[in-house]
């Protein structure tokens, strides 16, 4: 299976609230997730500059990289049969002032973090992404997870596994 890179950035209005996408399309359509994108590899793009130009992208968010906190990298095995993802987790520092437009890969809301597990999440955000936010956003924690097995058994939940966090 081919191995992503990816980054998801984790942005807030000023009142607090996180800048969600309900994505149009795989992986995850239908579900509500912080914005983000794959490395521009062949350009040689650092997990940085790709989460800088995905929120321009995606929301016209101007940032540098001295706006973003790397609070997370986590490693997916196996995530839907499709492939293998090694993913940056960004904390924006820096507000967004008002819900961008939509865009072809889907529409935005700004949600209060107890408004979130309500939503259509991605099921492994749930138990990957949302917790790791909440624990480690203002550290850093690098972890993964085997993904392979909620195909072959999807009772039993993904866990995580922690290499190193502080």
């Amino acid at each position: 299976m081919p191995f992503k890179i990816s980054v998801l950035v984790f942005i807030k209005d000023a009142a607090g609230r996180h800048l969600l996408i309900r994505r149009r399309k795989a992986p995850n359509r239908d579900c509500w997730s912080p914005i983000g994108g794959k490395l521009e590899m062949a350009l040689g793009e650092s997990p940085f500059e790709c989460a800088v130009r995905e929120t321009a992208e995606e929301t016209g968010h101007a940032l540098t990289t001295g706006d973003l906190h790397l609070f997370g990298m986590i490693s997916e095995r196996g995530y839907e049969g499709a492939g293998h993802w090694l993913m940056f987790l960004f904390d924006c520092k820096k507000p967004l002032a008002a819900l961008p437009a939509d865009i072809d890969e889907g529409n935005f809301g700004f949600f209060a973090r107890d408004e979130i597990e309500a939503l259509a999440l991605p099921p492994t955000d749930r138990v990957l992404v949302w917790p790791v936010y909440d624990h480690h956003r203002r550290g850093f924690i690098a972890y993964r997870a085997d993904c392979t097995r909620t195909l072959a058994d999807p009772i039993t939940p993904v866990t995580l596994i922690v290499d190193e966090a502080w």
